[in-house]
């Protein structure tokens, strides 16, 4: 197998593998969130990581978590480019909600109505998000 062949194998794989976790993230996010609804609350929720993550009541594995997550939105590497229209801030939300459903569990939605910078609609959204007001 020459050189470019190999590389064009790699590069194929890894769109691919690319492409199954991005469905699989999409797969996962609450049913009733739409992307526009989420694009109007990124500002807020990443106040809100923010300020859970400079938090000194929260576990410190919380916290990690949350200064992991707001790496991840403020990196230029992402799973889908953010210049990609709707589909490159899809996978932001879907990786905030994960991430968002995995502290309330342990941080408690206390915590989360503490650092809501947001009114009282944008903090009803974030609690599905998050699983809290499941329907």
């Amino acid at each position: 197998m020459d050189p470019w062949s190999a590389l064009a194998a790699v590069v194929g794989g890894l769109l691919l593998l690319w492409g199954v976790l991005l469905l699989l993230l999409w797969r996962a996010r609450p049913a009733e969130l739409t992307v526009r609804e989420a694009l109007r609350l990124l500002p807020d929720l990443v106040r809100l990581v923010r300020r859970l993550a400079a938090d000194r009541a929260l576990p410190r594995g919380v916290r990690l978590r949350l200064w992991l997550l707001l790496a991840y939105l403020l990196s230029p590497v992402d799973l889908v480019p953010d210049v990609v229209p709707v589909l490159g801030y899809a996978d932001d939300v879907v990786v905030v909600a994960l991430a968002l459903r995995s502290v309330v569990r342990s941080a408690g939605a206390p915590a989360l109505q503490r650092a809501w910078p947001g009114g009282a609609a944008g903090l009803t959204v974030v609690r599905r998000l998050a699983g809290l007001d499941e329907h």
